[in-house]
């Protein structure tokens, strides 16, 4: 029974570890000119299940967010609220804890997606690093097309997306 109990303990740990990943982001956002926009922005990414808190600082429109410990984070999401709300990403950031992560050839996976990062090759990585995701959508044309512009092809993975990161 005792060692049972030590099992149960030691699973719920190394499951938390897995899934505290990303803890939090910096979303910087074009288009904003009022303050009910910033607002009502602010509330709609409170509103998504993985997001625990949310510090906007409107003059330099950016949003710092926090993310809940346990929920894999959907950055997807995050970009359809932005659209929704007639507004477009500049950048996003997010803070990505590289311990106990491997990354093989420039890519690591999390909560089933993969990221492949752009500009690490053969870097070991490890603690937190702040990410930037590249992909269209998330960073201006400029960014997207310097970083995406290296890949002939855009790979497909077992994964449900693939996002690309510089760091």
């Amino acid at each position: 029974m005792k060692t049972f109990k030590i099992y149960l303990i030691l699973l719920a740990f190394t499951s938390t570890i897995a899934k505290a990943q990303f803890s939090k982001a910096e979303l910087q956002i074009s288009g904003l000119n009022c303050g009910l926009c910033a607002k009502t922005t602010e509330t709609s990414l409170r509103a998504l299940p993985f997001v625990s808190d949310v510090k906007p600082d409107l003059m330099h429109n950016i949003y710092n967010i926090t993310f809940k410990q346990n929920q894999p984070v959907n950055f997807d999401q995050i970009g359809q609220i932005v659209k929704k709300e007639n507004f477009f990403v500049n950048s996003l950031k997010a803070t990505f804890n590289f311990d106990k992560v491997k990354i093989v050839q420039n890519s690591f996976s999390y909560d089933g997606d993969t990221y492949r990062v752009m500009n690490a090759k053969d870097k070991s990585l490890s603690g937190p690093v702040m990410v930037t995701i590249i992909d269209k959508g998330f960073a201006p044309r400029s960014v997207s097309k310097k970083y995406l512009g290296q890949i002939a092809v855009i790979e497909q993975a077992n994964s449900r997306r693939v996002y690309h990161v510089a760091i």
